[in-house]
């Protein structure tokens, strides 16, 4: 089912009308995806979940009204993306969030962090239709009186990684002074339709110009790079999300840090320049071209916003001729520097050059975008009014069924550059792939990662 204009009334809460907004380009991007409201990107697994443990006694009462506070100030949460022959967005107006509370008596101390990932899990595979308004939900475990779990729930197109950690921030922030605690007022939030204006007005055709011409030439007669996938999506398998985690070796994460600095490089350009030496020993090919997902907010102003801002953008490196892993960190950071001065929204990209995009759409193929979290607002013992709470990062168990990605896999790295601590995971539709051949991907990966990171000045074997 796919929602239309005939659906607003049932969504609409209470009396109050709806507002009608236009789509932003990413909103656009991912109707391309819309497979209707049972799978796909507004499909009901295609979800943010996070999971926080928390110090100290929750009220249930308090943290409902907290919620629905953190509802009425970002308008994301409340908003449906109407697909019908006229596209938009529908702000329903605030309502109270639902929320979950789950005792969890006589788990032993040494076996709750276990126990809150199997929750994550288990909430991760959950069913969230986007017709459920507001599309943010919360639920909270309770192991005893004062260590509980909570996980917010979140269809993904409403949050981006980053907007769900505004929304525990803010959640957080309006809980402790619901019990009483004095804190500093919360940063304006511009709402997500002034991001929409925004974008209208900066990327016009005159705007967009001189950065539509660079990408025309950039990716001129290349694709997006791709794997074979194990079965066809022709076949007709039943697709879930399954996902891989690892934890990566803290010598290697040390090294990464290192030579971001020595460079003048990002991390993620250091282990892009790692990505990109693995896809050329796998496929032959010194020219590659890695999607990755940026942040999409452009400006400062939207810093604060909650929405789904996430923008793909294409990273073409020429390897040839790189005879040391330094070489090729220079590489990937020209590109990078001149991908993200030129950052325009990926509908646009892709429809000037629409070959780049052909193995999305090609039967056998898959493609792996490949990110680095760095979250500015991540929780770790952060103490909000009598409560303390930590985000829960390292995480091992692999998952069946997890929150949807459209098509393909999704390589996401999340960095904690003070503890130089890097976890992750791969996500991939397990109608595509065998959980050995990601497990194989993942092993050779790592292993070039280690080679390449400890040894920067090595002479680098690459495809003549």
């Amino acid at each position: 089912m796919t929602v239309t204009d005939t659906d607003i009334d049932a969504l609409a809460a209470g009396d109050s009308p709806a507002e009608k907004v236009p789509l932003s380009f990413n909103q656009e991007f991912l109707c391309a995806f819309d497979e209707g409201n049972e799978v796909g990107a507004f499909g009901p697994k295609y979800n943010i979940v996070y999971g926080w443990r928390v110090s100290g006694h929750v009220d249930p009462e308090s943290l409902q009204r907290a919620m629905n506070l953190v509802v009425e100030r970002h308008e994301a949460l409340r908003t449906t993306v109407i697909r019908g022959e006229e596209k938009y967005q529908l702000v329903h107006p605030p309502s109270p969030a639902k929320l979950e509370v789950r005792d969890l008596p006589g788990v032993d101390p040494a076996d709750r962090a276990l126990c809150a990932e199997e929750l994550l899990v288990e909430l991760e595979g959950g069913s969230y239709y986007v017709t459920d308004v507001p599309v943010f939900r919360a639920v909270l475990a309770r192991f005893d009186d004062n260590d509980s779990v909570l996980v917010l729930i979140a269809h993904h197109t409403a949050v981006d990684g980053w907007a769900i950690h505004l929304v525990i921030r803010d959640l957080a922030h309006f809980y402790a002074t619901l019990r009483g605690h004095e804190l500093p007022p919360l940063p304006h939030a511009a709402q997500y339709r002034e991001y929409v204006e925004w974008e209208q007005q900066r990327y016009t055709e005159t705007a967009m110009t001189r950065s539509r011409e660079y990408w025309r030439e950039n990716l001129a007669g290349t694709e997006v790079h791709s794997l074979e996938t194990d079965w066809p999506k022709s076949e007709g398998r039943e697709k879930h999300t399954a996902v891989e985690r690892f934890q990566i070796d803290r010598d290697v994460v040390a090294a990464v840090l290192d030579l971001a600095k020595e460079t003048r490089s990002s991390a993620f350009m250091v282990m892009l320049a790692a990505q990109y030496v693995y896809l050329s020993r796998a496929s032959g090919k010194t020219d590659l071209t890695v999607s990755t997902v940026a942040s999409g907010r452009g400006t400062a102003r939207f810093q604060e916003t909650v929405g789904s801002f996430f923008n793909f953008l294409p990273l073409r490196t020429e390897l040839a001729g790189c005879g040391t892993f330094r070489e090729v960190i220079k590489a990937a950071r020209a590109t990078c520097l001149r991908a993200y001065s030129n950052q325009i929204p990926f509908a646009q990209v892709m429809g000037d050059t629409p070959a780049f995009g052909r193995p999305w759409f090609t039967d056998g193929l898959a493609v792996f975008p490949f990110q680095v979290f760095q979250f500015p607002y991540v929780m770790e013992r952060e103490v909000v009014g009598d409560l303390e709470l930590s985000e829960i990062r390292t995480r091992t168990l692999p998952q069946e069924d997890g929150a949807d990605i459209p098509d393909g896999a999704l390589w996401t790295l999340d960095l904690n550059a003070e503890s130089c601590e890097l976890v992750g995971g791969l996500q991939f539709n397990s109608n595509l792939y065998r959980r050995e051949t990601i497990q194989e991907i993942m092993a050779t990966f790592f292993q070039v990662l280690r080679e390449t990171v400890l040894a920067p000045d090595a002479e680098l074997t690459l495809p003549e």
